[in-house]
């Protein structure tokens, strides 16, 4: 099983492009879902839970949609994957052998602080990506 599934994939995708977007202005879930490339109705259901969360918060009305709860400065990759995921597990049981138990606590906090970075980190990465595409003639 993997780390992160699909639901914490989208979930981070939808919040990424809630993160683009002007912050004053509420995004259609149907433009979300068309920019990440995500099902409408599984879009609504991961947009329900991190509203709950209090990381999004939807607009009622003909201009209405989703905009950040926060700066995106202030929501951490880790806090959408774990709204999402319930939580990042490595191993769904603990071990008979103690010496494993504490390699995989240990391991869990590794990762805690690995997703520990805001969502505005993210614009690093596009930099990134954008570079990548200016080189790769």
């Amino acid at each position: 099983m993997p780390l992160i599934s699909t639901k914490g994939v989208y979930g981070l995708s939808a919040m990424h492009e809630l993160s683009k977007y002007n912050k004053d202005t509420p995004m259609q879930i149907k433009e979300i879902s068309k920019k990440a490339n995500i099902p409408q109705n599984y879009l609504e259901q991961l947009l329900g839970k991190l509203r709950k969360a209090g990381l999004v918060k939807s607009i009622r009305g003909a201009k209405g949609g989703y905009i950040l709860a926060l700066e995106a400065k202030d929501i951490y990759i880790g806090d959408i994957l774990a709204v999402l995921e319930d939580d990042l597990k490595i191993i769904d049981q603990r071990s008979q052998n103690p010496i494993l138990n504490l390699f995989f606590e240990d391991a869990k906090l590794n990762i805690r602080t690995f997703f520990n970075v805001n969502l505005s980190k993210l614009d690093e990465y596009q930099e990134k990506y954008n570079e990548f595409l200016h080189y790769s003639i």
